[in-house]
C-alpha cells in the first residue's frame, strides 16, 4: 500500500517513491547553504559532496557493486537461465560491474596504479574508458539519458511483465537524471551560459535506484528466503 504523507495543505498518497525529491530539497536546501565548510574541509560542504573523488562517488562505487552481486545472485537463483527475465539480471550484475570499476578507475584511485596509455588520452587523466574523449564528448549524456528515460518510464510501462526492469515506484530515482543531463546539455547548446555541472548529486539517485530495485527482488527468491530461515 502506498505511504500517506500527511502535510499541512492535506493528504498525499503517491504511487512513487519520493527519496528522490526529499533528498534533492536536502541537497540544495540545506547542504547548499551550510556555513564553515572552508574551514573546516577547504572547500564548501555542496562542493565536497559533488566533486570528484567526493562521497557521493563513492558511495555509487559500493552500491554499483552490490548490485552487480545481487543481480548475479538473482541470475544463479533463476530457474530458468535463458528466460528474458534472467538474461536481464545478468546483464544488470555486468553493466553494475563495469560500472563500479570505473568509478574508481580499476583501482587506480586505490593504489596509485594505472595504465598510461589510457590515462594520457583520458580527460581527467585516469585509467578509466568513459572520460575518453569521444566517449566522454559525446555519447556519455546520450547513454544517461537514453537508458533513464528507458528505466524510469519505458520499461515499467511497456514491460510490466518483466520484473528484472525497474518498477513505476522506483521510477524518480531515473527521470531525475534524465532531466539534469537533458538540461544540461540544452543550455551548453543554448544561448546562454551552461548550468553547473552537479552530476554527481544526480547520478547517486541513479546508482540507488539499481540498488534498491536489485535488494528488493533478491528477497523474492526462495533460496534466499530458505537461507535466512
Amino acid at each position: 500500500m502506498p505511504k500517506e504523507i500527511k502535510t499541512p495543505w492535506g493528504k498525499i498518497i503517491p504511487q512513487v517513491s519520493v527519496f528522490p525529491i526529499i533528498y534533492l530539497m536536502f541537497v540544495y536546501g540545506l547542504v547548499y547553504i551550510l556555513p564553515f565548510g572552508r574551514d573546516v574541509i577547504g572547500i564548501s560542504w555542496f562542493d565536497w559532496l559533488r566533486s570528484e573523488d567526493g562521497p557521493l562517488e563513492w558511495i555509487q562505487f559500493v552500491e554499483y557493486a552490490l548490485s552487480s552481486l545481487l543481480a548475479l545472485l538473482i541470475f544463479m537463483g533463476t530457474k530458468r537461465k535463458k528466460d528474458i527475465n534472467s538474461i536481464i539480471w545478468l546483464i544488470i550484475a555486468f553493466l553494475s560491474f563495469i560500472i563500479a570499476g570505473e568509478e574508481i578507475s580499476w583501482g587506480e584511485r586505490i593504489t596509485g596504479i594505472g595504465i598510461d596509455s589510457i590515462s594520457n588520452m583520458n580527460v581527467q587523466g585516469e585509467t578509466n574508458f568513459h572520460n575518453l574523449p569521444f566517449f566522454h564528448n559525446y555519447l556519455l549524456d546520450p547513454i544517461f539519458e537514453i537508458s533513464c528515460i528507458f528505466l524510469g518510464w519505458i520499461g515499467w510501462r511497456r514491460f510490466n511483465n518483466l520484473n528484472a526492469l525497474p518498477s513505476k515506484n522506483l521510477s524518480l530515482y531515473f527521470l531525475f537524471v534524465a532531466l539534469f543531463y537533458f538540461y544540461f546539455d540544452a543550455s551548453w547548446a543554448s544561448t546562454t551560459q551552461q548550468i553547473r555541472n552537479d552530476q554527481e548529486i544526480f547520478e547517486f539517485l541513479l546508482s540507488t535506484g539499481i540498488f534498491l530495485h536489485c535488494f528488493r527482488n533478491i528477497k523474492k527468491l526462495d533460496f534466499f528466503l530458505k537461507s535466512s530461515n
